[in-house]
């Protein structure tokens, strides 16, 4: 193909391109704030005498009501409504019941099922999502965050290649392929890609992302720093001990059949073993801070608030079995569900005068009181060395005592807005769920599939479909919908449509592609594609997946058709390689798991690099099979 002479439009958008870049990797402004101030100035040259082809401004800002941009909106609003319900706390407690304690174990499982989880939202939200759940499996465990959070955030880069709406790219790739048929010949153009067409790539990405991590992952992963290995971790117990000088744990012991224990209450057990008894767990169904006149029914699980040799000693004389970890408890004593919390009886509190055990304390707050503090005194069931033990339930309140009490933070919020307590604890997380919404969510999101897999309505409508019932339905409110958008990458996205298109309308990609097919002249088709692929690959690295695909598209299209190969293959290769960003932390994923599991440049450039060769090999072998 002949190379196309420049002209004032073209070297225009050349600059604008250039300046992109310049923006994009040294940060002098915000990614998405770069893209507005690129799509203004867009605008503002058409109106310069020999520019008026760059863009047409009476169309500048279409790309805000695009098919993208919406079904990004959509598929951020879904994965929000579903993790309210808290089916995503489900999936994370199956995890840490049936990872074990080894890493070559757990790997597969975490990495696995956030890679599918990812195919369904923008993979920064599944990353987010399993965050404190990697967290907690690295407490429980032992096994350093940095030896997880990787191989969990690189396979949620490469869940987003398993279906048309897991990744940005891959959502916007059939706009892209509308908007360059009509540049096209009839014969040229491109057929438009169905939802799981990119399945099989993406099943292969991900798994040889996990083989490479269970087969490589002692050498390529950074060391880290071993997690603690106690039941629930360093918080609670540094906590109580620090603040209150309680050196105590929570513990799940097993009451055998037959055991001596049963038939007594939870409150006979407290005061003879000094002990609090916070869960109770019988056929099936766990009961948190369960009424003190409850009584054992054997065979069943208690979790158990105390200091290690008394929990000990109480299993010794009531024949108890001590477990190595929390097991059926393990959700609910999560940092992120619940934990200790301090509130103060105010001078008007109708309690004052009344004990914990008057007022039926558990069963009417739905919390463990653990202590009360009162000038310098504190009373609670664990003897320590300044105070001895007392029946913390049957110390009548007084204005201006500290209670100290183990609760969800779900209960916690509601005691906030009793008129007894003073709640002094603020930082703590304040997200409600709604189990009793799960069945919604759930309709609704297989609605939106189904009407993805069996209606030709298009894609955005489809999945707004959803998000609005959810929203309806009240799911979540519209409040949180609004919250749970990213409007940076909204924006991003948006401003960018614009540039691609005239990158495309103005003739500036054919002539990019006629200076690369001048550079690998004499290369055969696959050469060329993965030359492409490696292209897209840098441009990832050093701006947006999403510019990237917007900038590179038509390029990829051009080259194909001047080479003799299928445009729709180029295409598909971009907006896959567009997902190949582990070398360095530019990718929104990978700048998530780096503050946490304290990764240096160097971590991903070493096992970066290897996946993005791994990534390159698989995604163009399996993109030429399939396609």
């Amino acid at each position: 193909m002949g190379a196309p002479e420049l002209t004032p439009d073209m070297i225009a958008v050349l600059c604008l391109l250039g300046f992109t870049v310049f923006l994009f990797v040294t940060e002098v402004v915000r990614v998405d704030l770069a893209a507005l101030l690129v799509m203004v100035l867009l605008g503002l040259l058409s109106f310069f005498p020999g520019l008026e082809n760059i863009a047409d401004v009476n169309h500048l800002f279409d790309g805000f009501a695009s098919n993208a941009v919406i079904s990004i909106i959509a598929v951020m609003i879904i994965g929000a409504g579903l993790d309210k319900t808290g089916i995503m706390g489900r999936v994370a407690g199956a995890i840490v019941k049936h990872g074990g304690k080894t890493e070559k174990r757990i790997v597969p499982i975490l990495s696995g099922t956030v890679g599918v989880i990812s195919s369904f939202m923008q993979n920064v939200g599944a990353a987010a999502l399993f965050l404190p759940v990697v967290s907690r499996i690295s407490t429980r465990t032992g096994l350093p965050l940095s030896r997880l959070l990787m191989p969990m955030g690189f396979c949620a880069i490469l869940g987003g290649t398993l279906t048309m709406v897991g990744s940005s790219p891959l959502i916007l790739l059939n706009d892209l392929i509308v908007t360059t048929n009509r540049q096209l010949a009839a014969e040229d153009q491109m057929a438009l890609f169905s939802l799981f067409s990119v399945t099989p790539v993406g099943i292969a990405l991900v798994l040889a992302g996990i083989t490479y991590f269970v087969l490589f992952g002692k050498w390529v992963l950074p060391k880290g720093k071993k997690s603690p290995t106690s039941t629930t971790g360093q918080s609670l117990r540094e906590y109580l001990k620090r603040i209150y000088g309680l050196n105590a744990e929570i513990y799940e012991l097993i009451v055998p059949a037959g055991s001596a224990a049963n038939g007594q209450t939870l409150d006979d057990l407290m005061q003879r073993h000094h002990v609090y008894i916070i869960g109770t767990f019988y056929k099936g169904q766990r009961f948190f801070a369960p009424v003190i006149t409850t009584q054992i029914t054997s065979p069943c699980r208690i979790a158990v608030l105390g200091r290690y040799s008394d929990v000990v000693k109480m299993a010794k004389l009531e024949s108890f079995d001590v477990s190595p970890t929390l097991e059926v408890f393990a959700e609910d004593y999560a940092p992120t569900r619940s934990g200790v919390a301090e509130m103060v009886i105010p001078p008007d509190s109708t309690l004052i005068g009344k004990s914990g055990h008057d007022i039926v304390f558990r069963k009417k707050y739905a919390a463990s009181l653990l202590a009360i503090q009162r000038t310098g005194d504190t009373f609670s069931y664990i003897e320590t060395e300044d105070h001895e033990a007392t029946p913390v339930g049957e110390v009548p309140f007084q204005a201006g005592d500290m209670l100290v009490v183990h609760c969800t933070w779900s209960a916690l919020g509601r005691l906030i807005k009793d008129r007894d307590f003073v709640v002094v604890t603020s930082d703590f997380p304040r997200e409600e769920l709604r189990p009793k919404k799960l069945g919604w969510a759930v309709a609704f999101f297989l609605l939106a599939l189904g009407l993805v897999l069996f209606s030709e309505i298009r894609l955005s409508l489809c999945l707004l479909t959803g998000a609005v019932g959810m929203i309806v339905f009240k799911v979540l409110d519209a409040d949180e919908a609004y919250a749970a958008v990213s409007w940076s990458t909204v924006f991003l996205l948006a401003s960018l449509i614009p540039l691609g298109q005239a990158v495309q309308g103005t003739g500036t990609a054919e002539w990019i592609a006629a200076q690369i097919l001048t550079l690998l002249n004499g290369w055969p088709i696959w050469g060329i594609q993965a030359g492409v692929a490696v292209l897209a690959t840098i441009f990832t690295l050093i701006m947006s997946n999403v510019g990237a695909t917007v900038l590179l598209v038509p390029l990829a299209v051009s080259i194909a058709l001047a080479a003799g190969g299928d445009p729709a293959v180029f295409a598909m290769t971009v907006a896959i390689s567009t997902s190949n960003s582990f070398l360095i932390p530019t990718h929104q994923v990978n700048a998530l798991i780096m503050g946490p599991a304290d990764y240096k440049v160097i971590d991903f450039v070493r096992t970066g690099g290897i996946m993005t060769i791994i990534f390159l090999v698989v995604s163009l072998v399996m993109i030429n099979l399939v396609f």
